[in-house]
């Protein structure tokens, strides 16, 4: 009899308790891994634990499928000294950031004061900040990917729009059915909008809403895999605070809804499935039988490397994310490992058109100094015919009154990079430019002029480091690398290889409009669905 998901869900928290109290870096059910699970091949094998890949995991184990799932990062559930898994933004210390000496906050100043990052020592942290000269891209690292570390929103995109990024994907198909599917897995809910009326911790939201309705700019809820229950619940202080107590980029200890705790903890609760910690893979090769061997290291929380072993697998699923996935295809193909891959692999990058920027508020429009780390609404402008923008009203979680309000614009970019091979480094690195990002601040400058020039307000100069009122030199929302319809078929099958698939934010090319995590859930749903039913025997 099949397992209920609420019971999978049960199960898979279990052991990943279990695993974390013996500090074991593979991780399943108690006595149910397969002894192929547990030998160095595995009928499918997943690289990454983000958005893709947990629903793969999920639907492969509840099939009946054998899978191992090898993460570089570590599983986030042991408390430190301050009895905490995560470090928060005020107080970071060495779990906040991926082998870094100082933390690398979005938000590099204030006052030009540089109050945000603090020195620590290189660890296997859970927020990792990779540079590619013109551009940086924050990932999480960890059981869990992005999950851990993202601002939770959960926005679909446009119907619309979504139908010219994906114009073979079929929309009613997505919208009927693996939208309402995702959201479900995801544990997706919406703020109450009576309380977020008189709440203090959304005062900051507010007050930007105020000044978009003043400029006659529409604003909308945006619903979130954070616990909008338990946040009222932090402002009562009934429950350790966790939003409300500056936990955002590294890591959320109590109210968040990330995938340890939904996706993947429902295919751990399979009994079919195994994750294997600080397991790094490095390189993909294909046998004469058809079947992929992964070199794989395995390092410890210090980065010393502990070994250098060989999986094997029939069914490989890449869910390492747009740089992770990316760069061992691009590396296979230009190594002469998987000769085959065609010239789209590497091709269609994009930023999501991601741009932050600061407004500075009247003395009488304090935004308070309670701010709520998980976002809860939006500025709607994304039906502008020249200059779309879906704008984050973001917190400055900084614990005092700031009078700042501060936004991640969402823009359409048209721009892509692409990946190519560094011999030397033995890695892919990205090819951007700076100039590539001007349309994105063109069209944020767009709208907030508007909301300046109908308040009287001003632009934050003091926020990046410098005297730059628009920051687009880092993304949070990576894409592309692997489209889907391109460097693979329709449904994620990498072209030129059976049984060869791609699952993460690598085959959506470049935007999705909206913070992308839901999409790249959907998708996954999607083509996992046909490929289990296709593919797998």
């Amino acid at each position: 009899m099949s397992l209920s998901l609420s019971r999978r869900r049960f199960l898979g928290v279990a052991a990943l308790n279990s695993a974390a109290a013996l500090g074991l870096s593979s991780i399943s059910l108690p006595g149910t891994a397969s002894a192929a699970q547990a030998a160095d091949y595995s009928p499918a094998v997943i690289i990454g634990t983000g958005y893709g890949a947990a629903v793969t995991a999920l639907r492969l184990g509840a099939a009946g499928i054998p899978v191992v799932m090898l993460e570089m990062g570590q599983l986030w559930n042991t408390p430190g000294s301050d009895g905490k898994i995560f470090a928060n933004m005020l107080s970071p210390d060495k779990r906040s950031m991926w082998f870094k000496k100082r933390t690398e906050a979005p938000l590099a100043s204030f006052l030009w004061l540089d109050f945000a990052n603090h020195d620590i020592d290189p660890y296997a942290g859970v927020l990792d900040r990779v540079h590619f000269g013109d551009m940086s891209v924050f990932v999480g690292r960890g059981v869990g990917g992005g999950s851990l570390v993202n601002g939770a929103m959960a926005v679909v995109p446009k119907r619309s729009y979504f139908e010219q990024i994906l114009p073979e994907v079929d929309a009613d198909e997505m919208y009927g059915t693996y939208y309402p599917r995702a959201n479900a897995g995801l544990g997706v809910n919406n703020v109450d909008p009576a309380w977020f009326e008189s709440c203090d911790s959304y005062q900051f939201a507010r007050v930007s809403r105020k000044a978009a309705h003043n400029a006659g700019l529409t604003t909308t809820f945006v619903p979130s895999v954070y616990d909008f229950g338990y946040l009222q619940r932090e402002e009562a202080n009934e429950v350790p605070r966790s939003a409300l107590a500056s936990e955002v980029i590294y890591g959320n200890n109590y109210g968040k809804r990330s995938l340890d705790k939904t996706y993947l903890a429902a295919a751990l609760g399979t009994g079919n499935v195994t994750i294997r910690t600080l397991h790094e893979v490095r390189d993909i090769a294909q046998q004469p039988d058809g079947t992929y061997l992964l070199t794989v290291r395995q390092s410890d929380v210090d980065g010393n490397v502990l070994a250098t072993k060989q999986i094997g697998a029939k069914y490989l699923f890449l869910g390492a994310g747009s740089l992770g996935s990316t760069e061992l295809l691009v590396r296979a193909r230009e190594t002469g490992k998987l000769p085959a891959l065609n010239d789209a692999v590497g091709q269609g990058w994009g930023t999501n058109g991601n741009v932050m920027l600061g407004r500075a508020n009247h003395i009488w429009d304090p935004v308070g100094s309670l701010e709520s780390g998980m976002p809860a609404l939006g500025i709607d402008a994304w039906d502008d015919p020249q200059y779309p923008v879906f704008a984050e009203i973001a917190p400055v979680p900084a614990g005092l009154e700031t009078w700042a309000s501060l936004y991640l614009a969402i823009t359409r970019n048209p721009e892509r990079g692409y990946f190519s091979y560094d011999a030397a480094s033995d890695s892919a690195r990205l090819q951007w430019e700076i100039s590539q990002g001007q349309p994105s601040i063109d069209a944020a400058k767009h709208l907030f002029d508007k909301v300046n020039s109908a308040n009287g307000t001003i632009y934050r100069y003091d926020l990046f480091g410098d005297t730059r009122a628009f920051e687009n030199r880092f993304t949070y929302h990576p894409l592309g690398g692997l489209v889907l319809g391109e460097a693979t078929d329709l449904y994620g099958r990498v072209k030129g290889y059976s049984n060869l698939y791609v699952t993460d934010g690598s085959l959506i090319p470049g935007s999705t409009g909206v913070n992308p995590f839901v999409t790249i859930t959907a998708l996954a749903e999607r083509n996992i669905e046909r490929i289990i039913a296709q593919d797998v025997r």
